[in-house]
């Protein structure tokens, strides 16, 4: 049990922190949820093109990651290492929000103009990814300054994980069908091209919730303190390099990441599987699908994160829930597909216990993913007691720069599996702007893009990509964590052995200062 005097936040520092995280998350589900629809969908920039854009900028921004992460790790300021980043950072991420979202109109126009557009949306999504990584990494690294108490500092975790779900899920749910809508609007009131409203109507749906994120986004730096001291040691590059080499652990737990980068494609295709196949591009259908189908993840996700502390706390075996929870989603992944295959041509999208099914399905995905999110940030904060007990340093910066970089690999790994089966089956482009525009002419007894034998490829390829490949992501996460090197019980004696080296170095540096003070009088 540990110790009741172990410095730790207070609830109003927990709520800013968390209200701060539903910010953060609304601005990254903008352009994660978002952006690679409006490149590929709307701006018709080819499916290709948009995969290498998106992999180039989440690689380059991965590595950034660890830059970032030094950056941090050498930080010292009167507000501690993180909160300086968390105070100035966030209305730079809006500005470059937006940027991403101005184009010069779509792709195929003419030669030159391809170029243009294709060009500033590697730019403007590069650029993104780099100043949001500034204010990323510090937000997640403060989590390991704010307590000393382990089990505090999981409840945190956890909380941060619904918090930034509650938020994602309010941009992911929404922004699409949001942005569909407002294009409609723009369309009828200005007698606009329905491509061209759907464009704007994209920019300022952008711009509604990014406004919103950026102002929640911005307390946090205001309200929280560190309380956990870093040592005077500010380590360069490349010994934060050597730093991860050598912690086997946390090693393990990025493999496990890595090896696991399909299971992102659910929140890639799911999209324009909704879009495309269940709703018709329809405003209103779409979100109500979204609610259903999407809300399932999000009720599952929370759910599981909700409970990851207790499971944590009552068993004391992160590597067993890590690997189970994670190969207990394989199946329902995988029956997903087999419940299309049986009712490809729209009896999905029409019967209710269909639907409730599916639903149901995507809950338990949640329910294993929230569990598994939670503990992948539990174990990344123990590898950095690990590191602190075994060399005296602590890397919160570089080992949670390790966490946003997995988060951008494997989203960019999963872009160009994307990009590559839309291409292989010719659901790009020129065949989008077909369909695009058949949808936009739709008469009410005109058959549905489901029902049609020519788009058979186009929906079979959504419902593969949220399901096949992600069920093959979930079997090779557990490869490198079957035998993780770090178990609770010596993280448990490495955290107590900690505290009571901080409270004689700060026991040390009280006398010290008595001394000093006695001898000034005498």
């Amino acid at each position: 049990m540990e110790n009741k005097t172990l410095l730790t936040y207070t609830k109003p520092e927990r709520n800013a922190y968390l209200v701060s995280m539903v910010g953060q998350n609304m601005i990254y589900n903008i352009v994660g949820t978002a952006l690679a629809y409006y490149f590929q969908f709307v701006i018709l920039i080819p499916a290709m093109a948009v995969g290498v854009i998106m992999t180039i900028a989440r690689v380059w921004d991965g590595v950034n990651d660890f830059f970032m992460g030094t950056i941090v790790d050498k930080t010292r300021s009167k507000w501690g290492k993180c909160r300086p980043f968390l105070i100035y950072v966030p209305i730079p991420i809006m500005i470059i929000t937006l940027l991403c979202f101005l184009n010069f109109g779509f792709y195929g126009e003419s030669a030159a103009k391809n170029v243009l557009i294709v060009g500033w949306a590697s730019v403007m999504y590069i650029l993104w990814g780099m100043i949001y990584t500034i204010g990323d990494i510090p937000l997640w690294g403060v989590t390991a300054l704010m307590t000393e108490s382990s089990h505090d500092r999981n409840k945190l975790l956890s909380f941060a994980r619904i918090a930034g779900g509650v938020g994602g899920g309010i941009v992911m749910l929404s922004i699409i069908p949001i942005s569909l809508a407002l294009g409609n609007s723009l369309t009828d009131t200005f007698g606009t091209s329905a491509s061209n409203g759907e464009r704007w109507g994209f920019f300022i749906g952008a711009l509604i919730f990014a406004v919103i994120g950026t102002a929640l986004f911005q307390i946090c730096g205001f309200k929280i303190k560190e309380r956990v001291k870093s040592g005077e040691k500010r380590p360069s590059l490349k010994e934060n390099f050597v730093t991860i080499k050598n912690n086997k652990p946390f090693m393990q737990i990025l493999l496990s990441g890595i090896l696991g980068s399909p299971k992102m494609l659910i929140m890639l295709a799911a999209m324009p599987l909704i879009n495309y196949y269940f709703a018709t591009k329809d405003p209103v259908m779409s979100l109500v699908y979204m609610i259903v189908l999407g809300g399932g993840v999000f009720i599952g996700q929370f759910a599981g994160m909700a409970l990851a502390p207790f499971l944590i706390k009552k068993y004391n075996n992160k590597k067993n829930l890590y690997n189970i929870s994670n190969l207990s989603s394989a199946l329902p992944y995988l029956a997903i597909f087999v419940v299309y295959l049986l009712t490809p041509r729209g009896m999905l999208a029409t019967n209710f216990a269909l639907i409730a099914f599916f639903s149901i399905l995507f809950m338990v995905n949640g329910f294993f993913a929230g569990i598994v999110i939670v503990l992948q940030s539990s174990m990344i904060a123990d590898c950095i007691d690990y590191e602190e007990h075994k060399h005296g340093n602590r890397p919160d910066g570089i080992f949670f720069a390790g966490q946003t970089f997995l988060a951008k690999l494997t989203s960019g790994i999963a872009t160009i599996l994307a990009a590559v089966a839309y291409a292989a089956v010719g659901f790009s482009d020129a065949a989008v702007e077909d369909l695009n525009a058949y949808i936009a002419n739709l008469g009410p007894n005109d058959m549905l893009p489901r029902e049609m034998a020519q788009y058979d490829n186009f929906m079979m390829i959504l419902f593969f990509l949220v399901s096949v490949p992600p069920a093959i992501g979930c079997l090779l996460s557990v490869i490198p964590t079957w035998k993780y090197a770090l178990n609770d019980d010596v993280h448990k004696q490495i955290l107590s052995e900690l505290n009571e080296r901080r409270r004689d170095k700060e026991l040390q540096a009280s006398l010290a200062e008595s001394d000093e003070s006695k001898d000034g009088i005498d």
